[in-house]
This record gives C-alpha cells, sequence and structure tokens, in this order.
C-alpha cells in the first residue's frame, strides 16, 4: 500500500473518532437544564415574548417548523404547564423571532427556557428535556423546596 493511501485511511479512521465522540458528548449534555451565569440577568417580558406570563413560573419553548423533538417537547411542556397551576407554556417559532434567538443565543431547536414569575431565566435545555429536570426548575423558579409530583 502507497503512503498516501495509509495517510488517508488514519484521517478518515480519525474523523470518525472525532465526530462519533461529539455524538456522544451531545447526546448525553442534550436536554439537561441547567441555570447559565449570564443566563440570570435575562428578564423577558410578556410584550418580548407576545403572550403573558405565568404567576409563578413560565415555559418557553423555541421550536422550528420540521423539529422532531420539537413535537414531543411541545407536548411534555404543555402537559407540565396543564398540571401545575400557575404555570404557562410559551411556544415561539425561531424563524419568526430571530432578534430573540440572537438576543438569547439560542443555537438549537428545541431550546425550553424556564422563567420564573418576573420573567427572569433560572434554567435552560437544549434539546428535548426531561420531565423531572423541568419539574425541578419550576420548582426554583417558584422558590418550592422539593419539586411537585
Amino acid at each position: 500500500m502507497q503512503t498516501g493511501g495509509v495517510t488517508g485511511l488514519v484521517v478518515c479512521a480519525a474523523a470518525l473518532l472525532l465526530a462519533s465522540a461529539f455524538g456522544v458528548v451531545r447526546a448525553t449534555r442534550g436536554g439537561r437544564l441547567r441555570a447559565r451565569p449570564r443566563d440570570g440577568a435575562v428578564r423577558l417580558s410578556a410584550a418580548e415574548l407576545k403572550a403573558e406570563l405565568g404567576n409563578r413560573a413560565t415555559l418557553v419553548q423555541f421550536s422550528t417548523a420540521f423539529c422532531q423533538p420539537c413535537r414531543a417537547t411541545r407536548r411534555l411542556l404543555a402537559e407540565i404547564a396543564a398540571t401545575m397551576p400557575g404555570t404557562a407554556h410559551v411556544e415561539i417559532d425561531a424563524e419568526d423571532r430571530l432578534e430573540l434567538v440572537r438576543r438569547l443565543g439560542i443555537l438549537r431547536t428545541p431550546t425550553v427556557l424556564v422563567l420564573d414569575r418576573a420573567g427572569r431565566v433560572v434554567g435552560r435545555a437544549s434539546g428535548q428535556p426531561r420531565r423531572a429536570e423541568v419539574m425541578a426548575a419550576i420548582s426554583e423558579a417558584t422558590g418550592a423546596t422539593t419539586p411537585p409530583p
């Protein structure tokens, strides 16, 4: 085998290894709700969202038309909001609200922001969030000590 062929195989194997590692990291971190330090200073108003805030917490979902995980996220967040008094669910089409997407640093859909009653961001998930993490973030937003059932 020629030297160029071996080099090509090494480069190909390295690219596959890096792509696989990236995929594993993204899959394990995707959808995890966490608070970013810079998000704590961000407040969103009802006027910016074009929807009323919940009197306890608001779940803001950024979606796009052809995003498959966005549909499942919509169902999950709507169900949670329906079972938790004072919690609102607002879905925003990211393509229609690019100025807000840029301001908030939304890089993928779905992205979910959990807001407290004043509109302050207390949690963020890029990708489909997990029910337990959303419930815990709502508890944090409302000042509850334990997550609701």
